[in-house]
């Protein structure tokens, strides 16, 4: 019984950082945050002023820096963090990334890893994270358990729901890939919604 409990003591000491009890630290009207990622952060498939980070500034009335390139892989956004970092000094940084990556059909432990060095990058300057989930594909819209189990190994907010529920309705999208001003409305609401839960807001 001794070795039983022992077992499950190692256990919860092993597993990390529970989402549950993560807490954003509160965001000053005067702090900027940045929306990292790819054409979904662009906004591709609606006018830029529908793009999420712009709708999303205006929901939160906070500073928000779209700072996104289209077609951009994990590999890529880890090489540009650093300046991005460096240029605005973010409180927050919202990272949107992988889609491309899966489209080429890279693995997951790859896309892994270079969201990992992305987010200990950010922690090493004392950045707030939260992390987009990005489904592999049209037909697969259920994001890969990798970006769970990032929250969990650093303690980070994940969106899991919005590109998801996009996807699946035809009203929300511009293309198989990316939403439209209405999915784009819904993506926001639903980042907004999580600063709220985990206290930044």
């Amino acid at each position: 019984m001794k070795n039983f409990f022992l077992i499950v003591v190692l256990l919860f000491a092993c597993s990390g950082p529970s989402v549950k009890n993560v807490r954003l630290k509160p965001l000053k009207t005067s702090d900027v945050i940045v929306a990292f990622g790819d054409s979904l952060t662009v906004g591709v498939g609606a006018d830029p002023s529908s793009s999420y980070p712009a709708l999303l500034e205006k929901q939160i009335n906070r500073k928000v820096i779209a700072s996104g390139v289209s077609g951009e892989t994990t590999s890529k956004g880890l090489k540009r963090l650093p300046q991005v970092l460096d240029q605005y000094k973010p409180s927050l940084l919202i990272i949107c990334e992988g889609g491309n990556d899966f489209l080429r059909r890279s693995s997951e432990k790859s896309v892994k890893n270079n969201l990992r060095a992305m987010i200990e990058m950010a922690k090493e300057k004392e950045i707030d994270m939260v992390l987009i989930a990005v489904p592999k594909s049209e037909s697969q819209l259920t994001p890969p358990s990798l970006y769970e189990e990032l929250g969990r190994e650093f303690g980070l907010p994940v969106e899991t729901e919005s590109l998801k529920k996009i996807g699946s309705d035809a009203t929300l999208v511009s293309d198989p890939i990316h939403p439209n001003d209405h999915g784009y409305r819904l993506m926001a609401e639903s980042v907004a919604a999580l600063l709220k839960k985990y206290g930044a807001l």
